[in-house]
């Protein structure tokens, strides 16, 4: 029997900077829940939406996998490795801090909001040479059907990371089914929804809501009405 918890939109931890609204479904900066530390190797997953004209200035990380995900509007990105320039809608960032990078995120539109998730995944190996990916994914190609972004194998579809970690997409028309079938045993399974209404595994989540799912191989997804989704599936630790 599959193991579930809920983590509902508005049991996030919030944080108003005027500028950024961030929503935290893990521990993040101010907002601390002994519960809420992480879902095995996924760290942290903010919801960030920044004003015209602002953003994060330089700031290091080390030892994580990090992944941007624009939702609306375009991030500038300027790093220590030489990388510059926006990621968009339909693109993925990923970057591997290992042994230590500096990088500044701006809104790129002085008047237009910036909206993506700033996803961290502790790496399956400490302090790797740094390194930076960006993708362009057809959003036609996840239709009712699963889109992998994300995963170990640099030869596999979509970006990869130093985890044995899955990330996908789909987008399901009204009444659409679709069963996930775990990549690796043991893993556990974090659901996202960034639009819609689903039926999952027994509950009924809305927009932003999220499941993680642990103790199964496979689950199904019924789309309530039509959606958009964001799949991430990660060792338990």
């Amino acid at each position: 029997m599959a193991h579930t918890v809920l983590y509902r939109s508005d049991s996030r931890g919030h944080a108003d900077h005027g500028w950024l609204k961030s929503a935290h479904t893990f521990s993040f900066a101010g907002y601390y829940d002994p519960e809420r530390i992480h879902f095995g190797a996924l760290r942290v997953f903010n919801d960030d939406y920044v004003t015209g004209g602002n953003g994060f200035g330089r700031h290091p990380h080390d030892n994580m996998e990090i992944i941007s995900i624009p939702l609306e509007g375009e991030l500038a990105h300027q790093d220590s490795m030489g990388n510059s320039g926006t990621i968009q809608p339909g693109e993925i960032q990923v970057m591997s801090a290992g042994t230590g990078i500096q990088h500044s995120e701006f809104n790129a539109s002085e008047t237009d909001p910036v909206k993506f998730l700033q996803i961290w995944l502790f790496p399956n190996q400490q302090n790797v040479e740094p390194r930076y990916d960006q993708i362009r994914l057809d959003p036609e190609n996840r239709k009712n059907r699963f889109q992998q972004l994300v995963s170990p194998d640099p030869n596999d579809e979509g970006a990869w990371i130093h985890q044995d970690a899955w990330f996908h997409m789909v987008d399901l028309d009204q009444d659409k089914e679709v069963e996930y079938v775990w990549k690796a045993k043991g893993n556990g399974v974090f659901l996202f929804v960034l639009e819609g209404a689903i039926e999952v595994e027994g509950s009924v989540l809305s927009r932003r809501d999220a499941i993680g799912v642990t103790e199964a191989d496979r689950m199904t997804i019924r789309a309530t009405k039509g959606s958009s989704l964001l799949l991430i599936e990660v060792p338990m630790l």
